[in-house]
């Protein structure tokens, strides 16, 4: 194997309360996809903040093109020619394609005047590669999530890079998208760059990727090559043991039915009917933009019904606001848990308390005792990995902030909890802790939405499945009948009835 490019060696780096890296090292070479990859809460993402510049190590070092290296920022870090795509997207609605990609960094000629058509044409170029199918003046407002993200990804080409830092890059790209960017690292790989890229999908690693380094608790596990290797050895290195059954599915008797859909139509869903019982999860699949989020949003009033019948408990309902939908006992757990599910800057507790403060107040008094015991309740019964209550929630891994946003919902005591891609961006280890809360809230009688974008998912967790496709309900199966091409077959329109699947 070639000489490194980039070698971080034996990085320590510690908060209050927690030691985040204990000799994390990473070796990167040019021409070759180096996978990093660990539990949520394993030191990703500290060690590339470490390498960036954002964090200062407090041991170790940092080689760079076989020179010793300390960047004070990521600015520094851009200019060297390291870039990262972070998976929180930084970028500004307001502004077109073109200005986000070259922002701070615009063409300028004679008396400082942008030169706009020499920008939109590198941008336009830019897009191309990545097969974006939108001109560079278009807003970035305008875009979806997925597109957005192939607009951080082209800012980062932007650079030219020696080597490139991609931090769950495919997390809300469909299908098409992600094979445009696969196309992408390998000619950024044929050029000679070296790729540092952080997922938690498995099969993209073993797709894309030429080396594999482990990292756990913020130690070095190891770092070979991905023919070394398969899924199983992979999650044993990541979670120090085995897991005996990915999806842990268990049989509960169902009650009665608690909320029943009749022709419901609204903001992206036409016509939708369903019903769902007491200690059932119903699994909802689809690609992107069939309208599953859509009607999830209508159903809890985040989203405006035009016609149809909501009924829970045999009881009508017309939620017209979020605060509707909690009031009636719906509690949605949002796709995006750091733009509509979580406050990043609270705390734990004021996070996972923030739409319950209802069951701690008496008068015009909140009992912070009993808010605290719920909490303290709450973080044992999901093994939240963290310092403290009090430890602000931006602090805590992926994994430790999806369980916190779960919890937030159940604080509520729902009838109806709606789980809109839970382990998005989750490693497997935490996937597997909340299958389990999902079993148990299922065998604890509630009632349980399970949408999901990841079809061994929907199969391994549900006991019956819809699928939709352009705002429709195109199939419905129990779960034990169904496979992943009756699936994709309703997804993209074909309507099979269960008795012909």
């Amino acid at each position: 194997m070639t000489q490194a490019i980039l070698q971080l060696s034996d990085i320590e780096k510690a908060f209050p309360g927690v030691k985040a890296l204990d000799k994390a090292s990473l070796n990167v070479y040019p021409g070759r996809v180096m996978a990093l990859m660990g539990e949520n809460g394993a030191g990703k993402s500290t060690l590339m903040k470490v390498l960036t510049g954002i964090y200062h190590m407090d041991t170790g070092s940092i080689q760079y093109q076989g020179q010793p290296a300390a960047f004070k920022g990521p600015r520094d870090s851009q200019q060297a020619g390291i870039s990262i795509i972070h998976q929180e997207l930084n970028l500004i609605p307001e502004l077109t394609i073109a200005e986000n990609i070259f922002l701070g960094r615009e063409f300028t000629g004679t008396l400082g005047r942008i030169q706009w058509d020499k920008m939109y044409k590198q941008a336009d170029e830019l897009l191309q590669r990545l097969n974006v199918k939108h001109s560079s003046k278009t807003l970035l407002g305008d875009l979806s999530l997925g597109e957005q993200q192939m607009v951080e990804i082209a800012k980062a080409l932007s650079f030219e890079s020696k080597v490139i830092i991609m931090d769950e890059p495919t997390d809300a790209l469909t299908d098409h998208e992600t094979e445009s960017l696969f196309k992408v690292i390998n000619e950024l790989r044929d050029q000679g760059c070296g790729i540092v890229y952080i997922s938690h999908r498995l099969k993209e690693i073993f797709e894309i990727c030429d080396d594999i380094t482990v990292l756990r608790d913020g130690k070095f596990i190891g770092q070979c090559q991905v023919t070394e290797t398969n899924e199983d050895g992979l999650i044993e290195m990541m979670v120090g043991r085995k897991l005996e059954e990915q999806y842990p599915r268990i049989d509960v008797t169902h009650g009665e039915v608690c909320l029943e859909v009749v022709g419901l139509t609204g903001s992206g869903v036409s016509d939708v009917s369903f019903t769902l019982q007491r200690g059932e999860i119903l699994g909802v699949s689809g690609l992107m933009g069939a309208g599953r989020t859509e009607l999830m949003k209508v159903i809890y009033g985040a989203l405006p019904s035009e016609r149809g019948v909501i009924n829970l408990d045999n009881k009508t309902i017309n939620p017209v606001s979020p605060q509707d939908g909690l009031a009636n006992g719906i509690a949605y757990i949002s796709e995006d848990r750091k733009g509509d599910g979580l406050v990043l800057g609270l705390s734990v507790k004021e996070n996972m308390s923030l739409c319950a403060l209802d069951k701690f107040t008496k008068g015009f008094q909140i009992q912070h005792g009993n808010e605290v015991v719920a909490v303290e309740d709450f973080i044992t019964l999901f093994n939240i990995k963290t310092p403290s209550r009090d430890q602000v929630i931006g602090n805590l891994s992926g994994g430790n902030q999806q369980k916190v946003a779960i919890a937030k919902g159940l604080m509520t005591k729902p009838k109806v909890l709606i789980l809109d891609e839970p382990t998005r961006g989750v490693d497997v280890g935490a996937k597997k802790e909340i299958y389990q809360l999902i079993n148990k809230f299922k065998a604890d009688g509630m009632s349980i939405i399970l949408v999901s974008s990841e079809m061994p998912e929907v199969l391994g967790m549900s006991d019956r499945i819809i699928v939709m496709h352009e705002g429709r309900i195109t199939g419905e199966f129990d779960a034990k009948d169904a496979d992943q091409e009756t699936l994709l077959a309703c997804a993209v329109g074909k309507k099979i009835n269960e008795e012909a699947a």
